[in-house]
């Protein structure tokens, strides 16, 4: 809503000071003259920001009549000065503006609505000064506007660098407070007296999350530093898991993954696979989740079993996506030992020697038992891997053309390759 200058005219003040030689004058008196009723000013400033700008009818009233018109008035008077002076206020005048902005990126004030304050009472601040202007005015005229113009610029620099500045400090200080109580869920301590020390409350439950962050291209790229690289796709997954779960969810993440704790509740967004995909669009990567949902102090043990889930993930090939017990429960309870598991494991003991056996029978199982696919995936004709298949069957009694055979195999290479995961680590 456009602010016209004519009912915003105020009748000129008497000057009871000597103003310096080189004041602006507009209209025959200083340009000045119009803003020196900072009060007056202000009020009336401040009431069309209330009523005409929808952002600032968010503001609380208070802030409005103390906050707000204070720094109204001191504006103004730096205008006034500076009109007085010729001279656009250097940066230790603009101290007040700079400790408001810090104050409002606090109390989460929107920094559009601050900038458009600012820029409305500049333009309304303009057309008082210039409302009395004559015709032989012109360069005078000129002048007020590039100083208005130096003035808004050195504001909003000024402004936007301090409330910046401000919410940085802010997201780290968030981000200490999250870590460390995620840490501290993480190791059974989750007490109410660490949630209040960290300011951020405990949930009764929470979906322990096991996330894979694999390398960036950047990270790849002999140009670009792999480190630098890393730490970006660290920050823009951090960014997004602020976003999509509205800054709730707790982190412990490094540039290769880590551990997330979602709150779980009917006013908690949950982690589904279109969240990940949120998730991975920004971190310009695919993820890789295992979800366990845990009592809050059962985290520790739940956190164990998501990471065992999410290498259960790996070591069937499985591609990127959002995996639950439901989807590993076969490959989970493989893990669990005993002389069942075990035999099966030894299975394929009889393809040691024959490794082109290992790699058709990997092939056709994850080609759906497709041998032309199979063959041109191997450089073979199909008649090899009919071929391959037969010998497969001779010395290890599996018949990969049933479909008893085909899931034998499959259990089969499983519980082989979860068995030599578990060797190397030992």
């Amino acid at each position: 809503m456009a602010l016209e200058a004519t009912p915003m005219t105020f009748s000129a003040l008497d000057l009871t000071t000597e103003l310096p030689a080189a004041a602006l004058e507009i209209g025959g008196r200083p340009a000045s003259v119009p803003l020196q009723n900072t009060d007056r000013v202000a009020s009336r400033m401040v009431g069309y920001f209330a009523t005409c700008m929808a952002p600032c009818r968010t503001l609380p009233g208070e802030q409005l009549r103390g906050d707000v018109t204070k720094l109204t008035r001191s504006v103004l008077t730096l205008a006034a000065e500076m009109f007085d002076r010729r001279a656009v206020p250097d940066e230790e005048r603009l101290t007040e503006v700079r400790e408001a902005a810090t104050q409002w990126a606090r109390e989460a004030v929107p920094l559009g609505t601050i900038l458009r304050a600012y820029h409305e009472g500049i333009r309304i601040a303009l057309g008082l000064v210039t409302a009395q202007a004559k015709a032989d005015d012109v360069d005078e005229l000129l002048v007020a506007t590039d100083l208005m113009l130096e003035l808004l610029e050195a504001i909003t620099v000024a402004v936007s660098d301090a409330y910046v500045e401000e919410q940085h400090l802010v997201a780290r200080e968030h981000q200490t407070a999250a870590q460390t109580l995620a840490s501290a869920l993480l190791s059974g301590r989750g007490s109410s007296a660490l949630a209040r020390q960290a300011g951020m409350p405990v949930a009764e439950s929470y979906h322990v999350v096991a996330v894979s962050v694999p390398q960036h291209p950047d990270e790849r790229d002999p140009r670009v530093d792999a480190e630098v690289a890393a730490r970006r796709k660290l920050r823009r997954l951090q960014s997004a898991l602020a976003t999509v779960f509205a800054s709730r969810a707790l982190a412990l993440l490094s540039t290769k993954g880590g551990t997330l704790l979602i709150p779980n509740g009917d006013d908690a967004p949950p982690l589904d696979s279109d969240a990940l995909d949120q998730l991975a669009k920004a971190a310009e990567v695919p993820l890789t989740a295992t979800l366990v949902t845990s009592d809050t102090d059962q985290i520790p043990d739940a956190a164990d079993q998501a990471h065992e889930l999410l290498n259960l993930v790996r070591v069937g090939g499985r591609a990127p996506g959002l995996y639950q017990m439901a989807d590993l429960a076969v490959e989970y309870q493989l893990t669990r030992g005993g002389p069942a598991t075990r035999r099966i494991a030894t299975i394929l003991d009889a393809l040691d020697a024959h490794p082109e056996l290992f790699d058709t029978m990997r092939a056709y199982l994850g080609n759906d038992m497709n041998r032309q696919l199979t063959a041109r995936q191997l450089y073979v004709h199909p008649n090899t891997v009919d071929y391959r298949l037969r010998r497969i069957a001779q010395l290890t009694s599996i018949d990969l053309a049933t479909s008893a055979g085909i899931s034998q195999a499959s259990i089969a290479l499983l519980a082989r390759d979860l068995d030599r995961t578990v060797a190397r680590r030992l």
